[in-house]
């Protein structure tokens, strides 16, 4: 019986290697990458809720949720040490609850967060190379006695995906700062053409800008791109009339 239940947990393991290999890609996007975990760790335990905390800097964001909190995705963070994720990320060590997680010294009660309103929660670390990269969450509504085959597959898999979240978390911070930058060259554009229009400083052209923006309710960099095209159109007639 023993012999059989560790040939069961062998090829359980097996399989989640093989998909690992299948699912993951290098290319795809940073939340692509992530929805894929939350795949392979809903398939390989029988769960209510998963979520995927990030770490950015010195904050845990939640980066991605088994069910769709799209008002909290992206937007709720954690300090490091802050509740029971924030101590996995601190001692880089898995916690298994299996019931009343509320009632762990651990626990920090926040608001918007729905995992509050579970009994059972495992959280694993993410890691790539010994450094920490995010913090697995799973939760059950009901108390639920976590079997150490499945601390074991989770674990394995916070340490196997590591890597990729690390690669695609760099690429998305890339794109990030890329699309920074593109806004803050249309921005400086827009300006210098409100200070020519208008005879103002870059401060007055500015605060044009958000005026706008406020006016219209649309976002600066729309108002911006806007100036932009209406002073291409106004140069490319003014050219063709010379002609």
């Amino acid at each position: 019986m023993a012999e059989e239940k560790k040939r069961s947990s062998a090829l359980n393991e097996i399989d989640l290697l093989h998909e690992i290999g299948s699912r993951m890609a290098a290319a795809d996007p940073f939340h692509t990458v992530l929805e894929r975990i939350i795949e392979l760790v809903t398939d390989a335990v029988q769960c209510d809720s998963c979520f995927i905390y990030v770490l950015d800097r010195d904050q845990l964001v939640l980066r991605a949720s088994k069910n769709p909190h799209t008002d909290i995705v992206d937007h709720v963070s954690l300090s490091m040490g802050q509740g029971i994720t924030g101590w996995v990320a601190t001692h880089k060590q898995v916690v298994a609850i299996p019931a009343k997680a509320s009632s762990d010294p651990r626990f920090a009660r926040l608001s918007n967060l729905p995992e509050d309103r579970f009994e059972a929660f495992l959280s694993v670390p993410v890691l790539c190379r010994g450094k920490l990269v995010g913090v697995i969450n799973v939760q059950h509504r009901q108390p639920h006695p976590h079997s150490q085959q499945e601390i074991r597959l989770i674990t394995m898999l916070g340490y196997l995906v590591g890597a990729e979240v690390e690669l695609a978390r760099m690429e998305f911070e890339k794109a990030q700062l890329a699309g920074q930058l593109e806004t803050r060259k249309i921005m400086e554009r827009a300006k210098g053409i409100l200070q020519r229009e208008l005879n103002v400083d870059e401060e007055a052209a500015y605060l044009a800008l958000q005026k706008q923006s406020r006016q219209r309710r649309k976002p600066i960099k729309e108002i911006a791109e806007a100036i932009i095209l209406m002073d291409d159109l106004r140069r490319g007639k003014s050219i063709t009339a010379k002609k």
